[in-house]
């Protein structure tokens, strides 16, 4: 089921942390114009901007492809702007994707930031006992961290991972966003650092969870027509986007919106929803596991990573521990995974996270990821998903 691909002719991001003085348009603004400046495409030539939205950044947030338009100066382009969560980022793509491939327009801008306050997520105020993340909260006291912290021992219960695996990851995540110039954490961290650190929602240490965090990302994109026009003969292109939902059994009472996870068919690894997610991707690419150079994977937490590896077929269910120690995982390795770092060393800027995954497929696949390239890449995926049942993936070659 191989999809027409689109071209990537630009990225920028604004540097992850924390920024007081700025506001989430001004990041936005800030990746917008790296991207633009990237593409060599002028903003008055954006036929469509798709913008990501943040939940907490009042009504501007809400409506974030006007805002990012008004802001950079209207010139009448098409605006769409989407929410989904984690995954809203790559929503934001696959929108600009549609409307490039139907040829409404030929060029389009995809921008995702957030600023956010200090501490873990919490659910936007108000008591709404109809919303899912409302309950999840009020109902049974899952924060996030705690979220993570089962499924930590989820791992540990199923296969035997131990608090030094997730510590494992760690290090290796820090050692290459140690050389990543936009990560909020560009530092390398030992396995005693971690050990070091205090315990938030065991088994989890401080340094295994990701922050929360201001940044955004962007990304220019067109038809290939245009990339040739434009002089770009050889562009990345995206070949496979995956937005599917999940899928549940009648039979079985899953709570599917507490758990972002589930099994179709109890015992069946190869049927939950992360699982869902990669092989969409990959059949829109045509491509298999075996095909990837990289991956870029949601480690909201170190555990997750390891789920991940799995999840995505780069190794049976059970065996992502022993990736990681083979040193598959890093670079320099079989397939690196997280080579900008990850979300450790960026932290949460929801509606930029997805976008800033594929500009780091795009940095490495140009060959322009100084310090932490992964050597002949050709093909890259990244993948996420956001609560409530939103897929996201991406699948990028050269």
């Amino acid at each position: 089921m191989a999809v027409d691909e689109i071209a990537v002719l630009g990225v920028g991001m604004h540097q992850w942390g924390k920024f007081p003085g700025k506001s989430f348009v001004d990041l936005g603004v800030h990746a917008a114009k790296e991207a633009l400046g990237d593409s060599g495409v002028d903003w008055e030539e954006i036929e469509f901007i798709s913008g990501a939205n943040t939940v907490r950044n009042g009504y501007p947030g809400w409506v974030s492809a006007s805002t990012f338009a008004n802001a950079l100066g209207f010139q009448g382009c098409q605006l769409a702007s989407s929410y989904a969560a984690c995954a809203s980022g790559v929503t934001a793509l696959s929108i600009a994707r549609a409307q490039i491939l139907s040829g409404i327009c030929d060029v389009a801008l995809v921008v995702g930031a957030d600023q956010v306050a200090k501490g873990m997520f919490a659910p936007v105020p108000g008591d709404r006992p109809n919303d899912v993340d409302w309950l999840r909260f009020r109902l049974m006291g899952l924060s996030n961290p705690a979220y993570f912290g089962m499924f930590a021992r989820r791992r540990m219960a199923l296969y035997g991972d131990t608090q030094d695996d997730f510590a494992a990851v760690k290090v290796k995540n820090s050692n290459h966003g140690a050389q990543n110039p936009n990560a909020r954490y560009a530092k390398s961290f030992t396995i005693d650092d971690v050990n070091a650190s205090p315990v938030v929602a065991d088994p989890l240490r401080l340094l295994e969870i990701c922050s929360t965090s201001d940044g955004a990302a962007a990304l220019v994109v067109s038809s290939l027509d245009y990339a040739k026009k434009k002089g770009v003969q050889d562009p990345v292109k995206i070949s496979g986007i995956s937005t599917v939902s999940p899928v549940y059994p009648n039979a079985i009472i899953d709570m599917p919106y507490f758990a972002s996870d589930s099994w179709v068919a109890a015992g069946d690894s190869s049927h939950t929803f992360k699982n869902q997610i990669a092989q969409h991707a990959y059949k829109e690419a045509g491509i298999t596991p075996n095909d990837l150079d990289f991956a870029e994977v949601y480690d909201l937490s170190s555990a997750y990573e390891l789920d991940w590896y799995e999840h995505i077929g780069l190794c049976e269910t059970g065996e992502a521990r022993n990736m990681l120690h083979n040193g598959d995982t890093s670079l320099g390795g079989r397939i690196p995974v997280n080579p900008s770092g990850g979300l450790g060393a960026f932290g949460e800027a929801i509606p930029a996270q997805a976008i800033a995954q594929v500009c780091e497929l795009t940095w490495q696949l140009r060959g322009d990821a100084d310090g932490r390239q992964v050597e002949n890449a050709k093909i890259g995926m990244s993948i996420n998903y956001g609560m409530f049942g939103h897929g996201s993936s991406v699948i990028a070659r050269r």
